[in-house]
């Protein structure tokens, strides 16, 4: 992926505004409704208590997305997403591990996520990078389907 670069960006960015209208809709999908009501402000992801990155190939749009916002001690990584024309190289991995090197040097001590039992493609990544399951902590925590996961940095 040579011409895949990543930079970090604003999450109210009109290009990152536009690639998370398709984050959402994919969500939508697969859960209904909005796809995911958690409350976001842009402010989240500004540092030191956050960060927001994403992905371009070429001249192209943006082809993925992800940040984090400070919780406590940790960093919770929040709006992964890779567009489906763009998956299966990857980059998801290198989101991720762009996400985990940007919490660690801001001195968070742990990089938490919430998913869902509907995306075992992110729970496969997730799993497959060292992260283990945890006890729900955020928005969703107690409802069905829900799927907490830290990985220590």
């Amino acid at each position: 992926m040579p011409d895949i670069k990543i930079r970090s960006a604003r999450y109210d960015e009109p290009a990152v505004i536009a690639l998370l209208v398709h984050v959402m809709a994919e969500l939508s999908g697969r859960y209904g409704g909005s796809g995911d009501d958690t409350p976001v402000d842009p402010a989240d992801f500004v540092p030191p208590n956050g960060a927001f990155f994403v992905a371009s190939e070429g001249p192209g749009g943006l082809i993925a997305c992800a940040g984090w916002r400070r919780h406590g001690d940790d960093a919770e990584l929040k709006r992964m997403f890779t567009a489906s024309e763009a998956r299966g190289r990857g980059l998801g991995r290198r989101m991720l591990a762009t996400i985990e090197e940007s919490a660690r040097e801001a001195g968070c001590k742990r990089v938490i996520l919430e998913t869902g039992d509907r995306q075992p493609e992110a729970v496969g990544l997730y799993e497959s990078a060292g992260y283990t399951r945890i006890d729900d902590f955020g928005y969703y925590a107690g409802q069905e389907g829900v799927l907490s996961f830290a990985k220590v940095l």
